[in-house]
């Protein structure tokens, strides 16, 4: 059953203004910390670098706090402060701040992602830059970004061709070393390639600025949000082999189908799931 014939029009509005309200008192948090000297990051692996900061567990908090006391049946799940049962059969997924690396490292391109998911995956959500005032809303065949009090539609650009098609990611090591070579293969067919775009390139994407993104690694709190915008937008988001990914790994998203198809042709060759 699709969410439109789930909900009414009221219902969806007040699923919306949650998410909104969410990420208001998120971008409150995050933006009191960001670029400002003296912030600590802990780092949360056991080899490399993943960072975590009090503006991440602090904004979760505030995020939980707006969905749980408006939505208190439904469950909770985040990055830094785990799961939460429900019993509505709807499930908000929170990453407060997508981009940690970029956060403090002073750049913008991290970003807030809320979603909200059924059974059959997102159905609402939101990717919000706080430091540019950008918020871009996928939804209930809504594709919107808000920006400085003015709206205007999302929607991605489908007259390139692979040969045309600027690519993000947001590192250049993407992921394993078989990641890896299956990126750089569509690599060597695309016009342009830029990195260290976090969630904001899959923004980008739905903005139509750009035409595909490819990563690996993810977790579901990554990409849910990215899935519901770039969806909205026109755009098609899957995993390599061309299967849904709502919890994360291998993700590929691309602006049209026929684009979408040339991509996936290359990385459903590498191994793996």
């Amino acid at each position: 059953m699709s969410p439109m014939a789930e909900f009414t029009a009221s219902e969806l509005e007040c699923l919306k203004s949650v998410a909104f309200r969410a990420a208001d008192v998120a971008r409150e948090i995050t933006l009191s910390y960001f670029r400002q000297p003296g912030l600590a990051a802990d780092n949360k692996a056991s080899a490399g670098f993943d960072p975590v900061t009090v503006a991440d567990r602090e904004a979760e908090i505030a995020i939980r706090n707006v969905i749980l006391q408006a939505r208190p049946d439904d469950a909770v799940l985040g990055e830094e402060h785990g799961e939460i049962a429900g019993t509505s059969g709807l499930t908000w997924v929170l990453d407060p701040i997508d981009g940690t690396r970029s956060f403090v490292a002073g750049t913008p391109t991290w970003g807030t992602l809320i979603s909200l998911r059924d059974e059959n995956g997102p159905i609402l959500g939101l990717i919000d830059q706080p430091y540019v005032g950008e918020r871009f809303f996928g939804g209930f065949g809504v594709a919107e970004l808000h920006r400085h009090g003015t709206k205007t539609p999302l929607s991605v650009r489908t007259n390139r061709s692979i040969g045309q098609a600027i690519m993000l990611s947001t590192f250049p090591e993407v992921g394993t070393d078989v990641e890896r070579a299956g990126f750089d293969e569509v690599r060597q067919h695309v016009q342009l390639t830029r990195y260290g775009t976090d969630c904001y390139g899959y923004a980008l994407l739905a903005a139509g600025t750009v035409d595909l993104v490819i990563e690996a690694g993810l977790k579901a709190y990554d990409v849910q949000a990215p899935i519901a915008v770039v969806e909205a937008a026109g755009g098609f988001i899957t995993n390599w082999q061309g299967n849904p990914v709502h919890e994360g790994g291998r993700v590929l998203a691309a602006a049209s189908r026929e684009l979408h198809g040339q991509a996936l042709d290359i990385l459903a060759k590498v191994p793996g799931p």
